[in-house]
């Protein structure tokens, strides 16, 4: 908001303000002015008058009048109303260069506020808007109306407009110039993060990160790769015309695997050749593992998993480096073709694999492996895999609680032939289904838990195999502060069943004979 103010002084005695108008342009401001100004001018203070959301037109001389029964006085002022300039004129390039563009212009308006500097800014393609750009003359006053943009880029198109600034503020840009493309020259920025190595024997992979488009300078981009042996004093030169590369690999029959590299990454375009990049030392390619593991063995764990193990193979350069091992594993069934590979880094000579097939024969061997491949697999070995866990839960699940004395039964299970032996159970309990889960095992049918029952407790009872865990029972619930046996009543429906005194005293001595 521009606030302009008129002074009025030197009035005699005030009875009536008749009119205050600005003469230009018919403004009738008097009454305004004299209802705002009254109270202060009877204390003996000068009057403003305050023009608010002013605008340039508002410029001009106003008129004021005040009248009384005997005379009448006038009183004119000029207000000048002040803003930022206007945008500069006929924004023009008269020379364009590689680096440097002369630019010339007319001012715009002053807007009544002489102009005291001009900037000027540039866009690009790559650019995000408009951008300040380095000049000459650094400093470009109200009276200069050309001068000379310099630190561009070499092959890329370029606006350019002009701003105004005065004591006001920073006025509205020019219209933007005509878009021009500098002229090419040389690159000079080298690529950087030169790496590379692995790939096949008698290969050298040479990886860099390539040049963005507007540092490309020209046409004809590409990139130089300079390279030797470690101790050598010859380069080889070699090209690569891409402009999008950032991957060079360098094939000899002479060169000797895992080698190491001297090498320098550089750039070109139709103008010449360009920096070259620091030296960065690269391996060249290797041979694959030349030996087998040796010591392969395999175990079943359960229904679903066995374990292969193996020994390592101790590292030279004629057996070729070890990254790692890869395990294969597959059945004697063709029709399924059912095969796997895992992969294990590092020296791990062990390796367990789940997801298997129950009562399956399963073979398995090992390779070694490297950047170059894959070595000679060791001699197959098999194992077959445990019998499926008996899929029968326990039955008729008896209890009886006293205090804090738990005292629980089960039949128990009986397996099909293709099923394996229960070995054993775990009782797992838990005070509700939120809390930790505690397991006890056994190799009986019945066990005794000692836990304070201060809420309900849901316990379940599970078979334990070669093949695994088995099929649970169904979750039971044990009232909490409960003196009472129960006959496997499930969670969903806590039945409580009330013994007679002499049943349960039989219950407890069956327990304790089966202990």
């Amino acid at each position: 908001m521009i606030l302009v103010y008129l002074l009025i002084s030197e009035l005699p005695h005030i009875l009536y303000l008749s009119s205050c108008k600005k003469k230009k342009e018919g403004v009738l401001l008097g009454m305004i002015m004299f209802l705002s100004l009254l109270p202060f001018y009877l204390q003996e203070s000068v009057g403003d008058l305050m023009i608010r959301n002013i605008q340039l037109n508002h410029s001009g001389k106003y008129l004021c009048t005040v009248k009384t029964t005997l005379e009448s006085l006038s009183a004119i002022a000029e207000i000048i109303v002040r803003g930022p300039p206007g945008p500069p004129e006929d924004v023009e390039v008269e020379h364009i260069s590689s680096t440097t563009s002369q630019l010339s212009w007319r001012p715009g308006s002053d807007n009544n506020s002489p102009i005291q500097i001009f900037s000027i800014q540039a866009r690009t393609p790559f650019s995000v808007g408009w951008q300040a750009v380095s000049t000459v003359p650094e400093i470009l006053n109200g009276k200069t109306y050309n001068a000379t943009v310099v630190g561009l880029s070499p092959w890329v198109e370029y606006e350019f407009r002009v701003v105004a600034g005065n004591s006001i503020g920073i006025g509205e840009p020019s219209k933007p110039s005509e878009l021009l493309r500098t002229k090419a020259s040389v690159p000079v920025v080298a690529p950087t993060n030169i790496n590379g190595g692995g790939g096949s024997r008698s290969e050298l992979v040479i990886t860099w990160e390539s040049i963005p488009e507007e540092l490309q300078n020209g046409e004809g981009f590409g990139y130089i790769i300079m390279l030797r042996p470690v101790g050598s004093t010859t380069w080889t030169k070699e090209r690569v015309l891409s402009v999008e590369s950032s991957r060079f690999v360098y094939r000899n029959e002479n060169i000797i695997p895992l080698s190491p590299f001297e090498v320098k990454v550089g750039v070109f375009n139709n103008e010449g050749e360009g920096s070259l990049s620091t030296v960065s030392i690269v391996y060249s390619g290797e041979d694959e593992p030349q030996l087998a593991p040796r010591g392969t063995s395999v175990q079943s764990f359960s229904a679903s998993e066995m374990e292969v193990s193996w020994n390592a193979i101790a590292w030279n350069r004629n057996t070729g480096r070890v990254l790692g091992y890869e395990v294969l594993y597959w059945t004697d069934d063709f029709k399924e073709s059912m095969i796997g590979k895992i992969r294990v880094s590092g020296n791990v000579t062990t390796k367990n694999i789940t997801g298997l097939k129950a009562n399956t024969l399963y073979f398995a061997s090992v390779r070694a492996y490297n950047t170059a491949g894959t070595g000679p697999s060791s001699p197959p070995v098999n194992v077959t895999t445990k019998k499926s866990p008996p899929s029968q839960p326990p039955a008729n699940i008896a209890w009886k609680l006293t205090n804090s004395k738990l005292c629980l039964n089960w039949e128990h299970v009986k397996t099909m032939e293709n099923e394996s032996e229960v070995l054993g159970y775990k009782i797992l309990y838990r005070q509700n289904r939120q809390s930790k889960t505690h397991i006890l095992e056994t190799n009986n049918t019945s066990a005794e838990l000692l836990v304070p029952f201060e809420e309900d407790y849901l316990i379940e009872i599970r078979t334990v195999s070669d093949g695994g865990d088995g099929s649970s029972s169904e979750e039971i619930r044990i009232p909490k502060m409960s003196s009472l046996s129960s006959r496997g009543a499930p969670v969903l429906e806590a039945r409580v069943h009330f013994l007679s005194v002499v049943t349960i005293i039989l219950y407890c001595s069956a327990i304790q004979a089966l202990k």
